[in-house]
């Protein structure tokens, strides 16, 4: 198998310059390593060893740079820039780094408040107290912070993730989509009724609706057929969606259906009066 050797080199003198130029500090030696790699099949006896590569690898003179892990005294460790979001540890309340006041107001552990302190000052506190402190609310002016034993910052992270995912669950039931549907003028029964049930879809699950007519090159001719074949539409939707906008003018008319939320709620109520209804009759037939 290959194997990997390290050992310290110190140059012989002949390498070294022996009259250092008086405007050059004269180099220092520093620690350097050879790798030796070894042929990975065993040599059996009788067999001559292959010749060997040896790469030498030497690094002559002081100077700085080289790999230094952890970074300096006073670096921050903490991942900068993309860095923290690929990193599936971090925790924007820890980041410190993020409270740019010098001044913070400061809660304890019991939620009761201490006043207005230095950032270090609520840094020492914590580190002398043992405890953890997050960020509450950054762009407060102060910056509000808390000391949180380990046990309850745990609960306070969990509350706020579960509000999180509340929030987004109401932002996504808020949110309301526009869908196209598109036909010519002269379109047949069949294509007609296709597009008006899947309208019809679309707004009750509370969908705006866009039909639009398109008229190329001469078809503008029947800018009226198209402007009667809208207002069908609309009237064969009846009370299930309300008149948003509309333009006739262009040559691509069209015609934007919102829902109407007091059908549509009084269409869920009557439908859960259904499936009430139809619970106790399969209770009572048991």
């Amino acid at each position: 198998m290959a194997r990997v050797t390290d050992f310290a080199f110190n140059p012989p003198p002949s390498l070294a310059p022996t009259t250092p130029a008086p405007h050059r500090a004269k180099p220092a030696v520093s620690r350097s390593s050879f790798f030796v790699r070894f042929p990975k099949k065993p040599i059996r006896e009788g067999r001559v060893f292959p010749a060997t590569k040896v790469a030498v690898v030497a690094r002559y003179g002081g100077g700085g740079g080289g790999y230094r892990p952890g970074g300096g005294y006073g670096e921050s460790r903490r991942p900068q820039g993309d860095a923290r979001i690929a990193d599936p540890d971090y925790d924007p309340a820890l980041d410190l780094d993020r409270v740019k006041s010098s001044t913070v107001r400061l809660l304890d552990e019991q939620q009761n408040m201490i006043g207005v302190v230095s950032k270090n000052e609520a840094i020492r506190m914590a580190n002398d107290a043992d405890l953890i402190l997050a960020i509450l609310s950054v762009d407060a002016d102060p910056p509000v912070l808390r000391l949180f034993d380990d046990m309850d910052y745990k609960k306070h992270k969990y509350e706020q993730q579960k509000k999180k995912r509340v929030q987004q669950k109401r932002s996504a039931a808020n949110r309301v989509d526009i869908k196209e549907l598109k036909m010519g003028y002269n379109i047949d029964s069949h294509d007609y009724s296709v597009r008006l049930r899947a309208a019809q879809k679309f707004l009750k699950d509370g969908d705006k609706v866009k039909v639009i007519v398109n008229l190329k090159g001469r078809e503008n001719e029947f800018r009226n057929i198209a402007i009667e074949l809208l207002k069908r539409f609309q009237s064969d939707i009846g009370e299930l969606a309300t008149e948003e906008s509309k333009n006739f003018r262009e040559r691509n008319i069209f015609l934007v259906l919102m829902p109407n939320k007091a059908v549509l709620q009084k269409g869920q109520e009557q439908s859960k009066k259904k499936e009430t209804a139809a619970t106790e009759g399969s209770a009572k037939a048991q």
